[in-house]
């Protein structure tokens, strides 16, 4: 299977939206993972209740550290701002890496968080969706 990590800096917005939106559009074919250069205590409310609006599956969803997938096969890294971007480790084989930075909507109304996640369905699913016929 095809697996995408998807960084950013805390792990509680914009990457988990990510993660659930890559896992629901390409079930069985893509495994996204998802964790921060520093890690906050929990995923925003925000974040939550737009994944549960657009009807996406928030079940499993925790902010990670980047060191525990390390040593996982990766084969995308997108990096969704511009801190994980200049934070990103070196993985052990060389994995390719996409910056495609959003808006971070922590702290921000509910509004904020359903564009973002929006987006985020917008720019994001076309860039896997490009990889994943690049390895096949």
């Amino acid at each position: 299977m095809f697996t995408v990590l998807i960084l950013c800096t805390g792990n509680s917005c914009r990457s988990q939206m990510a993660e659930a939106i890559v896992n629901h559009e390409f079930r069985g074919q893509v495994k996204a993972l998802s964790a921060g250069t520093q890690p906050q205590p929990q995923v925003a409310k925000g974040a939550i209740e737009a994944l549960h609006l657009a009807g996406l599956e928030t079940t499993g969803l925790y902010p990670k550290d980047v060191s525990v997938f390390l040593d996982t096969p990766i084969d995308l890294v997108i990096t969704v701002c511009d801190n994980a971007q200049e934070a990103c480790p070196i993985f052990p084989r060389p994995v390719p890496q996409v910056h495609l930075p959003f808006h971070d909507p922590h702290g921000e109304p509910l509004a904020s968080f359903i564009q973002v996640c929006d987006e985020i369905r917008a720019r994001l699913i076309p860039v896997v969706r490009a990889a994943l016929q690049q390895e096949v």
